[in-house]
């Protein structure tokens, strides 16, 4: 199982997950985050290093030519995209970097399949979030993109196809690791982890990572 831990801002803790073998680590360009990490890492650095690791820009609603210039500048391998991105948008980029398109599941969303089918051919993997509790859409609009620390309900991923290699998100802890190895589908390829690893936005507590990377094993 690929161990994803999303909203680093320091480099220290960049060079601390390589040696953890973490698989992909995640840079957010939302500058309505509190992991916002422009202007907190040296980009030079991190385009230089040679990480085992895949790095991923995490965007919501981005312009094409801003997220090219972040993979220019940090060297990044992925590109998660958290807003309405169309199937187009997600196409054209594939063809520049990998991509994972985001999902948000709430209470409204019955139908996976149905609602991931239009991307099946756009990008590289799926993840799917919680839809916070404010949004009016559900299923793929909500007024905040991700961090809210809470978990829809999985069964629904279980009665799904997807077919597509796919991350789980959304308020991921410790304390999951039983339930996450008990979820079974063919397609289930990673994990993605963030606040509820941290000591403060944007600063995970490394003991916390350890646990779950070695509960996972």
């Amino acid at each position: 199982m690929n161990i994803k831990v999303c909203g680093i801002t320091q480099l220290k803790q960049v060079q601390q997950l390589e040696g953890l073998d973490i698989d992909f680590v995640g840079f957010i360009f939302d500058k309505n985050s509190p992991r916002y990490v422009e202007g907190k890492l040296d980009k030079k650095e991190i385009k230089k290093a040679d990480y085992d690791m895949k790095k991923v820009g995490v965007f919501v609603n981005p312009s094409y030519s801003d997220i090219l210039d972040a993979i220019e500048e940090y060297g990044l391998d992925v590109v998660q995209l958290h807003g309405e991105e169309t199937p187009e948008f997600c196409s054209n980029l594939n063809e520049d970097v990998e991509v994972i398109k985001v999902f948000h599941i709430d209470e409204s969303v019955k139908d996976i399949d149905a609602l991931v089918a239009p991307y099946d051919g756009a990008c590289d993997y799926y993840l799917f979030d919680t839809a916070p509790s404010n949004s009016p859409e559900g299923g793929g609009k909500p007024a905040l993109k991700g961090g809210t620390g809470k978990q829809f309900d999985w069964s629904i991923i279980e009665k799904s196809k997807i077919e597509k290699p796919f991350f789980l998100s959304g308020g991921i802890g410790i304390e999951d690791v039983k339930r996450i190895k008990a979820l079974k589908h063919p397609d289930f390829y990673g994990v993605d982890i963030n606040s509820k690893v941290e000591k403060a936005p944007g600063e995970k507590d490394m003991s916390l990572v350890l646990q779950f990377k070695l509960g996972m094993k």
